[in-house]
């Protein structure tokens, strides 16, 4: 819709086909215009015999006992430090994971920078911060990127013809590949181990779009990757049989979870950003911060928490 634009040329780019069999009732993984040859080359339309490493080992099992598995959409991506990869939409009516065994263990978590969780157990799960860790690497590279680039243009040479500039092209992206790799294995890691052993997980409905409006801190945000990670929650609940939950956040970290007070109406002060740890003025329960914050998320996505009373502030 609108007016057609050229295709850009780009380092990145992804190529997709889909899998037809013969006869729809008999699909394998082994069978259709995709397919696997065996567990290091897969067939592709058009393209022919691609070499392939790191097979799951879900597929490789169903692919040497013959099991009844449909290939849907075929996608092959080459990322712009020059990997290629290759993702399949599979379908069966055998289901691929089985679900877990209940726990009877519940759990609530605070998403904070200062540590990238901590849960209503009162465990902290530390905040790697890879950008941060990373970042001074990356400008070196990146400003050696652009010199390169303003001397190749000086030069009247295409950039994409310019070898040292593609060559430190290259370097920038792998830099910003392994940052983008590390962060992924610890989100899928940490979410897979909570969905484990717990059956129930509550977490706050974090909207993304609304916190990198804060500039101060919308890179460490984006460093930590919130959205991604309950993202992963959900769908690993939704898939091992668990059940994962996201509350409204209002009055959680404000609120004693052992007697119900909010701070910052009735005449309270209300907690700042750098109170970390605090004193309740009605009850005098210590609490820590973001600890008090995961107990409260937990206790709002089990009922258990009833609509605080809040006295407004009469007119004079």
């Amino acid at each position: 819709y609108g007016i057609p634009t050229f295709h850009k040329k780009r380092s990145d780019w992804a190529y997709q086909t889909n899998c037809q069999y013969i006869k729809q009732d008999e699909a394998y993984l082994n069978n259709g215009t995709a397919k696997f040859i065996d567990a290091k080359h897969v067939k592709l339309p058009k393209l022919g015999v691609v070499r392939i490493a790191g097979l799951r080992k879900l597929i490789k099992e169903r692919l040497l006992k013959h099991i009844p598995t449909r290939i849907g959409t075929v996608t092959l991506k080459k990322t712009a430090d020059d990997q290629f990869y290759l993702s399949m939409q599979l379908g069966s009516d055998l289901a691929f994971v089985k679900e877990l065994a209940k726990t009877q263990n519940q759990i609530g978590i605070d998403l904070n920078l200062d540590n990238f969780l901590t849960d209503s157990n009162g465990a902290m799960v530390a905040n790697p911060c890879f950008y941060r860790k990373a970042k001074k690497k990356l400008a070196h590279t990146q400003r050696i990127l652009s010199r390169r680039q303003r001397r190749a243009k000086k030069d009247g040479r295409k950039l994409r013809t310019a070898k040292n500039y593609q060559e430190q092209r290259l370097a920038v992206a792998k830099l910003h590949d392994k940052i983008r790799r590390q962060r992924e294995d610890f989100l899928q890691v940490l979410s897979t181990a909570l969905i484990k052993s717990h059956d129930l997980v509550v977490a706050e409905e974090l909207r993304s779009k609304n916190l990198l409006k804060n500039h101060a801190l919308s890179q460490a945000i984006s460093d930590a990757g919130w959205r991604k990670f309950l993202n992963m929650l959900a769908y690993k609940a939704k898939l091992y049989g668990k059940d994962f939950q996201t509350i409204d956040p209002k009055y959680t970290t404000q609120r004693c979870h052992q007697c119900g007070t909010i701070m910052g109406h009735n005449g309270y002060q209300k907690l700042k950003l750098a109170d970390r740890e605090w004193t309740c003025p009605m009850c005098h329960a210590y609490h820590i911060r973001d600890w008090n914050a995961a107990v409260n998320i937990l206790e709002k996505g089990l009922g258990h928490w009833q609509n605080p009373v809040i006295k407004k502030k009469k007119n004079a």
